[in-house]
């Protein structure tokens, strides 16, 4: 996975979890797209400072990730979804085609169910 990609949802899951001055840093070089020189400027402290802040945050961040394993939850949960959903659509059509229509209603109410499931997760 591209290590922004990465950082990105380690952020979304445990952002909250890093220090106000942390978050900041972390979403304008993640987010924003500043480089560490552009982020130091505008903080006021030094290239170094960025890169320490940097470094420790996304340590904090893996280390998170390791202990509690959310995003990688959340990962599994999207692919069962895409693969569930997929085999529902699979049975609806294969259902209409039979001339099901009943049967053809009941597989897309699963879907909406399902999909409304894991939207609320």
């Amino acid at each position: 996975m591209d290590k922004t990609l990465k950082m990105s949802l380690l952020f979304d899951f445990y952002g909250p979890l890093l220090t106000k001055r942390q978050q900041d840093i972390f979403e304008m070089y993640f987010h924003e797209d500043l480089s560490l020189g552009e982020i130091s400027d505008q903080l006021t402290i030094s290239r170094q400072a960025v890169y320490d802040m940097l470094k420790r945050s996304t340590q904090t961040l893996d280390g998170f990730e390791s202990k509690l394993g959310l995003v990688a939850r959340h990962q599994q949960r999207q692919t069962g979804l895409e693969e569930i959903t997929a085999q529902l659509n699979a049975l609806s059509a294969d259902l209409e085609a039979a001339g099901r229509p009943d049967l053809t209603q009941q597989a897309e109410d699963l879907t909406a169910k399902v999909q409304q499931l894991f939207s609320d997760s």
